[in-house]
Formats: structure tokens, C-alpha cells, sequence
């Protein structure tokens, strides 16, 4: 991977973050279009600069986000995250092999397009409408939905946010609730691929912040990444939560089925 092949990953990955059309889908094809290498430092790469992205949540939420006063907001969030800590850990090497196939991106995505042309009409009447009304078991049935994308090209945010509707939660509520839970998410997987998971390099097993810190170039084209992707991020996040009101997610179904057919047509 070159510093400009990494740029333009997590231009993507700043852009499709906090839209319900998968990230991580989107990064695995732009990886797989541009030639580049499915090896280990690809894969790290393409887990750990979402966590550039999911940090505009910070930047952008940081009086909510550090209202310290309001340990309930915490325990929410804790309890979401649950599900997919636990799926994540156990299902950790059926996931990676997922992540090296553009089919399986392509179809999720069709599949995901066809339900958010459906889901503005299956979940019109909200019932909550602030942060301080979503209960526990409600955000813990929304940390559930997000297990869905673990699958590429399903969408955590999709996925989450539909989640919080179902919980009867306003659009732009389960938008913000997933911005939220996106932090401790991510957080995790990333701690988990840079400092606990073994990564097979060559043959050699090593770990996340081993082969991170392997080169100068690995170190340099992921601290890029990461710096591009939040960057972007914090202009996409500020835009989507406007369009969501306005518009819905029908035009987002639409566009998934139709980038899903036109890369199976490009892969066959």
C-alpha cells in the first residue's frame, strides 16, 4: 500500500463512516479495485483508521460526550457495546475471512439497500424523542443490531440505527445514539488488533502495534490515514444527520443496490 493508496481509503472511510452504506465494505473494494495487497497490514490498516473517523464523534459531541455528570449516558453506551465485544472475540477469525471477499460485500450491500427502501414506513412513530428516555434494555437490543455488521457491507451505522428505531427512537436520535456507540466500539477493535490479536506476517506472528511499527513508511501511511479519515469524518457527520431528517433513507437503499449490482458485474 502506497501513501496515496492510503489516502484515498480513508477518504472513503471518512466519508462512508456515519452512513448507513458501510465503511468497511466500501474500503474493501476500493482496496481490492486499486490492486492492493489483502495482507495483514491492509487488514489493520482498514480496522484501525476508523477509529480516526469514530474520534469527529468526540470532536464534534465533546460537551455530551464529557457531561460526566450523567453516568446514566455511560451505562448506556457499556451495555450496547456488550454483544458485539463478546461476538467480536468469538467469531474474530470467521470475520477476517469475510473481510477478504468483495462478493460478500456486494451482496450485503444489495440486501441492506432493499431494507433501508422499506424502513422510513416500517418504524414512522417514534416514540422516543431524547437521550434521557433511551432505557438500558434499549440500548443493550440496539448493541445487538450492530452485531449484524459484522458482516462487510451490512453497515454498523445502517444497522445501529435501524436498531434504534425499532426501539422506537426518532431518526435522528438512532443516528446520534449510534454516533455515540460507534466510540466504544471501535475503541475496542482497535485495542484488540493493535495490542492482543496475533497477526501472521510472512509467517510470522506478530503483533498490531509490532507490525504498525515495523517500518517508518507503515507508521507514516497509517498516521495519515487515520488523520485523513478524521478529517473527512467531521465534515460527513455534521451533513448526514441534516439529510437524514430531510430525506430518509430510501435514496441510500438505492444507492446500495445499485453500487452492489455494478460490482458484481465488474467482478464477473
Amino acid at each position: 500500500m502506497t501513501l496515496f493508496q492510503a489516502i484515498i481509503i480513508a477518504i472513503v472511510e471518512g466519508i462512508t463512516e456515519f452512513l448507513p452504506v458501510s465503511s468497511t465494505g466500501h474500503m474493501i473494494l476500493t482496496s481490492y479495485f486499486m490492486g492492493i495487497q489483502n495482507d495483514s497490514f491492509t487488514k489493520l490498516f482498514e480496522i484501525c483508521i476508523q477509529l480516526g473517523a469514530i474520534l469527529s464523534v468526540v470532536v464534534l459531541y465533546w460537551k455530551k460526550f464529557f457531561d460526566f455528570k450523567k453516568w446514566q449516558f455511560y451505562l448506556k453506551l457499556a451495555i450496547a457495546v456488550i454483544p458485539a465485544l463478546v461476538l467480536g472475540f468469538l467469531f474474530n477469525d470467521a470475520i477476517e475471512e469475510l473481510l477478504e471477499s468483495p462478493l460478500v460485500v456486494s451482496i450485503s450491500l444489495i440486501l441492506g439497500g432493499i431494507v433501508l427502501l422499506f424502513i422510513d414506513k416500517a418504524f414512522s412513530n417514534p416514540t422516543i424523542t431524547t437521550e434521557e428516555n433511551i432505557k438500558p434494555k434499549n440500548g443493550f437490543v440496539i448493541g445487538l443490531w450492530q452485531c449484524i455488521s459484522m458482516i462487510p457491507g451490512v453497515s454498523r451505522s445502517a444497522a445501529t440505527i435501524i436498531g434504534g428505531m425499532q426501539q422506537k427512537l426518532t431518526r435522528s436520535l438512532a443516528a446520534e445514539f449510534s454516533f455515540f456507540l460507534a466510540v466504544p466500539t471501535m475503541a475496542a477493535a482497535t485495542g484488540y488488533s493493535l495490542i492482543l490479536k496475533d497477526w501472521n506476517v510472512q509467517g510470522v506472528e506478530m503483533k498490531g502495534y509490532e507490525l504498525l511499527t515495523q517500518s517508518s513508511d507503515k507508521l507514516m501511511i497509517f498516521g495519515v490515514g487515520a488523520l485523513v479519515s478524521f478529517i473527512v469524518a467531521m465534515i460527513a457527520i455534521k451533513s448526514f444527520i441534516s439529510f437524514l431528517q430531510k430525506y430518509g433513507f430510501k435514496l441510500f437503499g438505492i444507492y446500495r443496490i445499485i453500487a452492489g449490482i455494478i460490482v458484481i458485474m465488474l467482478l464477473y
